[in-house]
């Protein structure tokens, strides 16, 4: 099925570029492996090395390149990533993000916690946009 009707709702409330980026990747995956769970990590892996998931919807990253070690396997398998945050970004970038996600308990955060904390964050804003 065309990556255009796969469309992840957090992509589908991302700029045109962003969903451009998902869907070209998924159907040269699909092409590549077939229709499957691979197809779509392997589309969210391309995605996360120019966007970083924040509340609902991917924005563009200050610096290219993968988010996490999932991100970053040229053929990315099942296991935890960091759901779209950009491990990889400086602890200040994580701290203004989870400022801007409004998390509770920032300051004291090591970056291991930001990232799982706009882990959680980024899950509860995008659980609240399909309720709406």
């Amino acid at each position: 099925m065309p990556g255009r009707e796969e469309l992840p709702s957090t992509i589908a409330r991302s700029s045109k570029k962003a969903q451009r980026t998902w869907i070209k990747a998924h159907d040269s995956a699909v092409q590549t492996y077939g229709e499957g769970q691979r197809s779509h990590r392997t589309a969210f892996a391309a995605l996360k090395h120019s966007f970083e998931k924040v509340g609902d919807h991917w924005e563009p990253k200050e610096e290219k390149g993968p988010s996490d070690e999932q991100a970053a396997r040229s053929t990315p398998k099942q296991g935890r990533t960091a759901g779209g945050v950009d491990a990889n970004a400086s602890k200040q970038h994580l701290y203004d993000l989870a400022k801007k996600l409004d998390v509770p308990g920032r300051s004291s955060m090591t970056k291991q916690q930001l990232v799982d904390a706009l882990g959680k964050a980024n899950n509860r804003k995008t659980a609240q946009a399909r309720s709406k």
